[in-house]
């Protein structure tokens, strides 16, 4: 049978199944019988085809797109005659292809003889802007060579016609309101962990934003306000909390935004999204990449007394009045000009922060890829033309406060900077371009990368890019259809691209599955580092790394960039001393709800960087504090090492690369052993005191100040998500810290050690237990069920090097096997203890899940609702997050334990314990900044 025949069965079987259109097309064995079909009069399928060549074909550097450029340029040449597709029709086609072959064909045509098709081709090549090295280089070469065409095209791309002959932004803006929930809404509820394996298609992964009534109420009010456009919102909350996931902002804009191309199926941008307390950093990132609109609404308020103190309630909650309501239904005006949210004729609110001027470009542009390919091209033509480039675009922000310090994350981000005019040194609130050292893309996400790359003509990954590594951990667990689907095909992507993949494309080395934060933190080997991540908890403890949508990964692998602010940071100290009993985790805890103490209930860390003065944890410890900066709604974290620390923790990174070598990982590119020699000149610069640890300026300014008391801790600390709460809008906020005793006898059903928020310490803790306990018992057994899923192969390896292992396998009653791995999710579990694959495994939620009402106990990342453990009828799931030894000591009792408990089970085991530093962190003098 053709691959038509079989494409046509596929689409009945899309229909009657899922109801959904056809899948487009991304191959070009498919569309060339398409295209012969179109060229056969005659044939039954022709109609058909037509409309798939015309609306069903992805862009890009896809094969399919470049079958269809062809077959594109053979009707403009007259080589084929096509009475539905004219030469003038054909070239509106290739001006919606965006970028890779249809730019090839559009400068063949361009730089040909023919005077009246290079004069079309060339109006349209005026409006592209995803040009590469190899595309630019053609029009130089033709510029010296004398072609008029080619001056022209330079001519108006250094004047960026491509952007300022564009229509502006709509000065009035009428949209219609949509509560999507109370409380901070996760990005899980726009695009389901569970359904991650749906999101390269488009259509289908839209089905399942929040709910279907959700979805209907939306289609109700788009039919019953046509000129509105729906505003999803975040009551009493923050939009988008937890992850940047372009898939959320995917489906909100296929609900609520518009089409990006009449012949582009299920591509849709600009859409509108808002909060109580505005959009999550890492979400409003996405947001624009997009073009789309994202509004803090302050439209409730802390209410204060007649002192100005902030009134609480008996949780020590502020209360909250209305200062306007944005019910369901209700029509509002977005102004553009005043930059105003109105209701009719009454302000509501100041939305400026939403309509800054490069906010205004990326609406303009339809969204910021556009914008930042448009600077580079324009950059390019003024470079060749030796002329100046002519302002167009917002000039970048660069502020600069004389005689003030620098921060830590402000030396990065001038240490990184791109095309800086300012002589002096830049502080927080700039706005640059940077240059990314790391980049990380995740297995649930990175089909959508690929897809990114592809639209955006990107065929390898940019020579400034230190190191990439595309990630396998977040479908470990269970390699079932789904996975086998996806995965092979996404690796082999990605090893082409030239990323260093967890699984070989060529089976030459065994598939690992490592946690892709732990691996991003073993190739960091630079502590001024920009690294960017596919996955919130991107968080490194060495340099300063961002947690990023599937866009923002692809142009960062595309062109060893970024554009961001510099954002404010808030300095972290500690004072006091860690009791015996307790662990790191407790302290990372703790942190959190010591500061909202000490700032009144204001999370101080949401949007900012949290520079905590860790000293002398090594980087794998440390890991537990950034990757938890998440949770905290940060934006980063920084860890300000000691000189010695810092050289430990990039031996132990250079050991774990030099792993990876053995394994057979390494790519032509050497790119590993590159990673190895920048880890090297890193530590000689330490030793020779040249380049000595990253540290602030004593006379920094930074937004906060937070110190924290390790004396008052003395219990273990647990996150709650208080699922129970009478006030939805309270219910998974992340930031309900209590002390054990809080949960005295309270019954526990299940326990997870795993994901990337443990190190080897914490399998040496378990470890540890398990021999105390068969010390005092005899034996050990569980009264509830313990998943334990090593984050990294290195770590299991280490850990039956040392003996640890053995003492686990004792106790297991099931151990992961990598030559036969599962195939189907588990959905009931023993009172067992359970030796899971390295991964993420329940932390996820996507395969692998907790009982539904579970009460489960673990050392993951997340409470979202649903995300570990569903709902039922009668009971919520609960997810609450704790220390190793607390999660092993609860399922070993069936129940949290009492303090005394605690203390008994941990007492001479060795916990990840932590010293504060002895002294200020801080360079005395400013360090000369090196701009790129």
């Amino acid at each position: 049978m053709s691959l038509y025949l079989d494409y046509i069965a596929e689409i009945k079987t899309r229909k009657e199944e899922l109801g959904l259109a056809p899948l487009p097309i991304d191959g070009a064995e498919l569309l060339s019988e398409i295209i012969a079909q179109i060229k056969d009069s005659e044939n039954e399928y022709r109609a058909d085809s037509l409309n798939f060549f015309i609306y069903n074909t992805l862009p890009g550097t896809t094969s399919a797109a470049s079958a269809k450029s062809a077959f594109l340029k053979e009707i403009i040449l007259g080589e084929s005659v096509v009475a539905e597709i004219t030469p003038t029709f054909a070239f509106e086609l290739l001006s919606h292809m965006k970028g890779g072959s249809s730019i090839s064909v559009l400068l063949d045509l361009a730089l040909s003889d023919d005077a009246s098709v290079a004069a079309q081709a060339a109006a349209v090549l005026k409006t592209q802007v995803f040009l590469y090295d190899a595309d630019t280089s053609r029009i130089e070469a033709a510029y010296k060579a004398g072609n008029a065409i080619a001056k022209e095209l330079l001519e108006s791309y250094a004047e960026a016609e491509f952007f300022t002959k564009l229509p502006n932004v709509a000065e009035k803006i009428e949209v219609v309101t949509y509560i999507a929930g109370e409380g901070d809404i996760s990005t899980d509820l726009l695009s389901p962990g569970h359904q991650a394996h749906s999101r390269a298609d488009r259509e289908l992964h839209g089905q399942c934003m929040i709910t279907p009534e959700a979805q209907d109420e939306i289609k109700a009010l788009q039919a019953k306000h046509p000129e509105a456009k729906v505003m999803l919102i975040a009551e009493k909350g923050t939009m988008g909390v937890g992850s940047s996931r372009m898939s959320g902002v995917n489906n909100v804009a296929l609900w609520a935004g518009k089409q990006a191309s009449p012949y582009v199926p299920f591509i849709n941008i600009a859409p509108v999204v808002a909060g109580t307390n505005g959009i999550s950093p890492i979400f409003l990132t996405t947001v624009d990449v997009t073009g789309g609109i994202g509004l803090d609404l302050k439209n409730w308020i802390k209410q204060v007394d007649i002192d100005g103190n902030t009134i609480t309630d008996a949780n020590g909650d502020a209360v909250l009045e209305e200062a306007y309501s944005v019910a369901t239904g209700t029509v509002l005006t977005i102004d553009t000009v005043t930059k105003k949210l109105l209701n009719g004729d009454k302000e509501l609110a100041d939305i400026s922060s939403a309509f800054t001027p490069q906010k205004m470009e990326f609406m303009k542009a339809g969204g910021s890829y556009a914008v930042t390919f448009g600077k580079k091209l324009q950059t390019f033509a003024a470079e060749t033309l030796g002329v100046a480039t002519t302002p167009v675009y917002a000039a970048s922000k660069e502020i600069s406060h004389e005689g003030q310090g620098l921060t830590a994350v402000e030396k990065i981000f001038n240490n990184n900077a791109v095309g800086v005019a300012s002589k002096t040194a830049l502080h927080a609130g700039s706005d640059v371009r940077v240059r990314v050292n790391i980049v990380g893309s995740q297995d649930t996400t990175g089909p959508m990368t690929c897809q990114e790359l592809e639209a955006m003509a990107a065929s390898t990954i940019s020579p400034l890019v230190d190191g990439a590594y595309q990630s396998g951990c977040h479908t470990a667990s269970v390699w079932d259809s789904k996975a086998k689907a996806n995965i092979p095909k996404l690796m082999s992507f990605m090893n082409k691209f030239g990323l260093i993949t967890a699984r070989d494309p060529k089976g030459v080395y065994p598939a690992m599955t490592d946690v892709i934060h732990k691996v991003l933190n073993d190739i960091t080997v630079d502590d001024r580092a920009i690294i960017i991540g596919g996955d919130s908890h991107t968080r490194m403890s060495k340099g300063v790394a961002f947690g990023a949508d599937s866009g923002t990964v692809a142009i960062a692998l595309a062109t060893g960039e970024s554009a961001m602010p510099i954002p404010e940071s808030v300095k972290v100290t500690f004072k006091g001393h860690m009791q015996g009993h307790m662990d790191f985790r407790d302290v990372v805890h703790a942190t959190q709800a010591q500061m909202l103490k000490q700032f009144g209930g204001e999370n101080v860390f949401q949007g900012r960087i949290i520079e905590v003065h860790i000293g002398t944890l090594l980087a794998d410890q440390a890991f537990t504090f950034t990757d938890w900066s998440a949770e905290m709604k940060a934006k980063a974290s920084i860890c300000i090492s000691e000189d010695e620390t810092l050289i430990e923790s990039l031996e132990l990174a250079k050991s774990r690369i030099q792993i990876m070598i053995n394994k057979g990982m390494e790519n032509e590119a050497k790119t590993l052993a590159g990673l190895i020699a920048l880890a090297d000149k890193r530590i000689a610069g330490i030793k020779s005191g040249d380049t000595p640890a990253l540290s602030p300026d004593e006379n920094a300014k930074y937004y906060a100040e937070v110190v924290i008391d390790l004396d008052v801790i003395d219990q273990p600390m647990v996150a709650d998500p208080d699922v129970n709460n009478e006030d939805a809008s309270k219910r998974y906020t992340h930031d309900v810290i209590r002390p054990v005793s809080y949960y005295a006898d309270k019954s526990v059903d299940l326990g997870f050690v795993g994901s990337c928020m443990v190190h080897k310490g914490d399998m040496q803790i378990v470890a540890q237990m398990l021999r105390n306990l068969e010390k005092q018992n005899g034996s050990v057994s569980f009264k509830a069920p313990l998943v334990i899923a090593p984050p990294t192969y290195n770590i299991v390896d280490e850990l039956k090097a040392e003996g640890d292992w053995e003492i686990l396998q004792k106790y297991s009653g099931f151990e992961f096997d990598d030559a036969n791995p599962k195939g189907a999710a588990r959905t009931k579990y023993e009172n067992i203890m359970y030796l899971e694959r390295p991964g993420c495994n329940l932390c996820m939620g996507n395969q692998e899940k907790a009982e539904p009402g579970d009460t489960v106990i673990a050392t993951s990342t997340r409470l979202f609702q649903g995300r570990v453990v569903a709902d039922t009828a009668e009971k919520k799931g609960e997810s609450l997050l704790g220390s190793t030894p607390l999660v092993v000591l609860s399922t070993v009792l069936g129940r949290f334990p009492s303090i005394e408990e605690y203390k008994a089970a941990v007492e001479g085991i060795d916990l990840t314990r932590f010293t504060p530093p002895t002294h200020a962190m801080t360079t005395s003098t400013a360090v000369p900044i090196k701009m790129v």
